[in-house]
């Protein structure tokens, strides 16, 4: 497979052949069963000690000629604790148990549920990101993805520049990036925040983002940003690629691409 190598203007260099990863077979399967292994999700949980922090003596002892006994005083056979003491009687209160107050909570989140122990494959993760890669060369994929490019015919994939790129300024690379990908697709990949709708805004989610461009770029090359998400071959992964759907549109340097071919043999 064949692709054009562009200039910081969106015009034609030269053409390379690519490597193997940028042509394989999409395994969306495995994609999908690596982001699931990958997925972290914060434990959260009350504590461990919640609700028993007290000096409550177990359950009501309810016989006859016992001290402390709820014998015949109408006394629920609850854990409580003692709040003042006459000789034998005592003023009691309930505790521990969840229908009480100050009790535990009655099933909990737990944070050992929550730790992500799946295991993976090197093979499976390394097919599972040729695939990622080679879904961005991929139109269909891509169109799927992306709404606003439904039925919009894309051309050049995949996305590959000269590395003087990484060189250019916030303003020149904006400027370079409209060229190379065309007005309707960089509108598409321009990250936008904006108000989420529901009441996940009072839950400490008020904001939503895009995932925006990604742009992949060589070891040895430097590019410092927050417009857009710019990740180095080596830190490369199926998140990066893959999360929210495959055919993320990517931005690879030359660089880049002779390195990933080097890793994905």
């Amino acid at each position: 497979m064949k692709s054009n190598i562009l200039d910081l203007n969106g015009k034609k260099i030269k053409q390379i052949e690519l490597p193997l990863c940028f042509s394989q077979k999409v395994r969306e399967d495995i994609i999908f069963k690596i982001l699931e292994a990958k997925k972290t999700n914060q434990p959260y949980a009350p504590s461990p000690v919640g609700g028993k922090q007290h000096s409550a003596s177990g359950i009501t002892i309810h016989r006859r000629h016992v001290w402390k006994s709820g014998y015949g005083k109408g006394m629920s056979r609850i854990p409580r604790k003692i709040m003042l003491r006459r000789g034998t009687q005592f003023q009691q209160v309930g505790a521990e148990v969840p229908n009480v107050r100050g009790g535990r909570r009655a099933h909990p989140p737990k944070a050992v549920s929550m730790i992500n122990t799946k295991k993976i494959n090197k093979k499976e993760l390394t097919l599972a990101l040729a695939s990622a890669i080679s879904a961005t060369t991929n139109p269909k994929f891509i169109s799927k993805k992306y709404e606003k490019l439904n039925g919009e015919k894309i051309e050049g994939l995949p996305f590959i520049v000269e590395s003087k790129i990484s060189k250019l300024k916030t303003k020149e690379l904006l400027s370079s990036l409209k060229k190379i990908l065309g007005e309707k697709i960089f509108e598409t990949v321009m990250r936008k925040k904006e108000i989420r709708s529901g009441k996940g805004k009072r839950r400490g989610r008020k904001y939503k983002m895009n995932a925006g461009l990604l742009i992949v770029i060589g070891e040895k090359e430097n590019m410092k940003g927050n417009t857009f998400d710019i990740r180095k071959t080596k830190s490369l992964s199926i998140n990066d690629l893959a999360r929210g759907g495959i055919g993320r549109i990517t931005l690879y340097t030359e660089e880049a691409v002779m390195e990933l071919g080097e890793k994905l043999k």
